[in-house]
């Protein structure tokens, strides 16, 4: 029986963590050279106690935890995302400029449905983040690559030139993945006047902003008054609170936008998850501290892979920050068929440039992405003792 498909679907790619993990299949690992998986960003670990156990107490005591809830999600996580952010930002975020989603991934879905259809077009900065590709590809919108520039940071003079009249939106991640690369305030505010001027919109991506090296609010566009008029943000509660499985995004955008969004939501999940809105809620409030000495953690390893590649001289290091590290090899072999030979010949796990690069481009077929925010001190160390020895 033929298989019938969405023809845009057929063309998506697969999922490229899925099919990395498809790799070690088979695979041996020696008992003194265990794997080191550097394929994926998301904590393995739980969250800490005082988060679980205000978890458990609400799935014991509270009712509503069980039951749906708004679409744009608890009042109480809307209002304190947006105190929170009007507090950092130094601009003013009202809740009823905040939505809550099903991760951040849904958070970009939701969005990207609300502004563009099939035959539009959107801007990735390339290297890109291969699920907004993908989402893009599956809803038939042309993802338009944009080169980034020196560091990784794309520059909105390049962008103008890509501009048409189907292009909806611009996004950008800060801080990058795959690229590590944090993005100046300038930058971003570039680009909130250019699209700004083209009447389009800029999604920006916060995903890892807990963890941007950088001291004090990474932007000002919530400073402008008029900043829902372009502005879209997404963020992740993921990687700051250890909350992977319990699928909590945000969208902050305007009241208008958001009421599209509650469509697009109404259909796919109803609401987001109850236990995982009460758990955000608490991190918010609670773990202010915690979250701190994480992102030190954080920015230590990123120091050792910094000071790990200078060590390997025919690498080339092309960004590092938040959870990775975007780098170019040496070796005369595609980026691809390089991390399948490391998993047997290193045992590391990697994913390749050509996931995150247009089919084709010969830029990704000299890179790899190296997530390391899972790989404590001597394991980074482990990891550049294994690509020193590596000979092909």
């Amino acid at each position: 029986m033929t298989l019938l498909l969405n023809p845009a679907m057929a063309a998506t790619d697969p999922p490229p963590v899925m099919e990395a993990r498809r790799w070690l299949q088979g695979a041996v690992f020696p008992a003194d050279r265990p794997l080191i998986n550097v394929s994926q960003a998301a904590p393995v670990d739980p969250p800490p106690l005082g988060l679980r156990q205000a978890l458990a107490e609400a799935a014991l005591t509270n009712d509503a935890a069980h039951l749906y809830g708004p679409v744009l999600g608890l009042p109480e996580l809307r209002a304190e995302i947006a105190a929170q952010w009007t507090d950092s930002y130094g601009g003013t975020v009202r809740e009823d400029q905040v939505a809550i989603t099903q991760g951040c991934n849904q958070a970009f879905t939701a969005i990207t449905a609300t502004l563009a259809g099939n035959g539009d077009e959107v801007i990735l900065p390339t290297p890109w983040y291969f699920n907004h590709k993908m989402w893009l590809d599956m809803a038939g919108v042309t993802a338009v690559p944009l080169p980034a520039g020196v560091g990784l940071i794309p520059e909105a003079d390049a962008a103008a030139r890509l501009i048409t009249p189907k292009t909806r939106a611009i996004v950008l991640v800060s801080p990058n993945n795959p690229g590590g690369s944090e993005y100046p305030a300038e930058t971003l505010a570039a680009f909130r006047d250019l699209c700004r001027a083209k009447g389009i919109a800029l999604i920006v991506d916060e995903t890892y902003r807990d963890f941007d090296s950088r001291t004090g609010r990474p932007h000002d566009l919530f400073a402008d008054p008029d900043w829902d008029d372009t502005l879209i943000q997404l963020y992740s509660f993921s990687k700051a609170y250890r909350l992977t499985g319990h699928r909590v995004g945000a969208v902050v955008a305007s009241p208008a936008r958001l009421a599209e969004v509650e469509k697009f939501l109404d259909c796919v999940a109803i609401c987001p998850s109850q236990l995982g809105q009460i758990g955000a809620l608490w991190g918010m409030q609670n773990l202010g501290k915690w979250v701190a000495g994480e992102r030190v953690e954080i920015l230590n390893r990123r120091t050792a892979m910094v000071g790990g590649f200078a060590a390997l001289p025919d690498w080339k290091l092309l960004g590092c920050g938040a959870y990775f590290a975007y780098v170019e090899h040496p070796y005369p072999m595609d980026s691809d068929a390089l991390a399948k030979r490391l998993v047997h010949d290193a045992s590391l796990l990697m994913l390749p440039g050509t996931m995150f690069q247009p089919h084709g481009n010969p830029d990704g077929k000299r890179q790899l992405r190296i997530a390391f925010a899972n790989v404590d001190g001597a394991g980074i160390a482990e990891m550049f003792r294994r690509l020193a020895s590596v000979r092909l």
